[in-house]
């Protein structure tokens, strides 16, 4: 169990509050729970100007508890739903004025200050209630709509906390977070099979002529080469869809975004420099990677 998960469940307040929380040791809780976890991207960083970061924390520790009640080792899939249906009732209770969890506390005056509708984060639990009872997609669409609800309401709750709203920028940071989350799927095909899940459309398993037999055996075939490099593509379209986002936002949300595409794209290129070989050498990102992406999203 991770660190950050056992700090939470750790904490009294996880049911029922046995101790009152200010909304500034609320925020803190946040950011020391985001603190707990390694992220490939910046997670509220100094690079996002600092009256926004605590709400940045608010929002991660939300997503993030709920995603290791989903993923994280120790919970049966019963228990994991039940976690997750628990802290679906403390955003209801949280916009209803009766938030008492710290993480709650502090979203709670986020979603108010920025006019946030509760809608996003619903879409978020129903994303990992679907961590739990599926484990394989049929189609890319079907990927598409998963995502549609794992990674795109991240990207427009950061959009409103710097108050861009319009249909256009949404859309843009749709396809960025799309791109971003189908990045992650590459990435970690063989860690995904250790959890008995197989991103990779079953369809496009059989136009590739690949099976579950040889992604289970680890095979980078040639088949299993022009299938990535298929998906890579399509990934990298997706980032190209989003990429006027980077230009279109202001100064106070551009550097951040920038980072994100960035390092997004820079996986993918790793992916296709290791001949699409995820397998044996799992795509991360170096210290070297990092100053790269720095200095590049500096220049732009």
């Amino acid at each position: 169990m991770t660190s950050n998960l056992q700090f939470l469940l750790s904490s009294p307040a996880l049911h029922i509050a046995s101790r009152s929380w200010t909304l500034p040791e609320s925020y803190d809780f946040c950011h020391r729970l985001a603190a707990a976890h390694y992220e490939n991207f910046p997670v509220a960083s100094r690079f996002i100007p600092k009256d926004r970061r605590k709400h940045v924390a608010a929002i991660y520790a939300f997503a993030r508890t709920a995603d290791d009640f989903a993923d994280e080792p120790g919970f049966t899939p019963a228990e994991r739903i039940d976690n997750l249906m628990n802290w679906q009732q403390q955003l209801t209770d949280c916009y209803e004025g009766r938030a008492h969890h710290p993480v709650f506390i502090a979203l709670a005056e986020t979603a108010d200050r920025f006019q946030i509708p509760a809608e996003l984060f619903l879409r978020l639990l129903t994303a990992f209630r679907a961590d739990v009872t599926v484990n394989r997609y049929e189609t890319f669409e079907d990927l598409l709509a998963y995502c549609e609800n794992s990674a795109n309401p991240i990207g427009r709750l950061v959009l409103l906390l710097f108050n861009y709203r319009s249909d256009s920028l949404l859309m843009q940071s749709d396809a960025i977070c799309t791109a971003l989350q189908l990045t992650n799927f590459w990435q970690d095909i063989g860690v995904d099979l250790q959890k008995g899940r197989i991103y990779i459309p079953q369809e496009d398993l059989g136009r590739f002529g690949y099976t579950e037999t040889d992604l289970r055996g680890r095979l980078c075939t040639r088949a299993f080469q022009d299938l990535l490099a298929s998906e890579v593509t399509r990934t990298e379209s997706l980032f190209a869809e989003g990429r006027a986002l980077l230009h279109a936002v202001g100064s106070d949300l551009r550097f951040e975004l920038t980072l994100t595409w960035n390092g997004g794209m820079r996986i993918l290129q790793k992916i296709r420099r290791s001949n699409f070989d995820v397998f044996e050498h799992r795509p991360t990102l170096s210290l070297i990677d990092k100053a790269s992406i720095v200095l590049r999203s500096l220049h732009r």
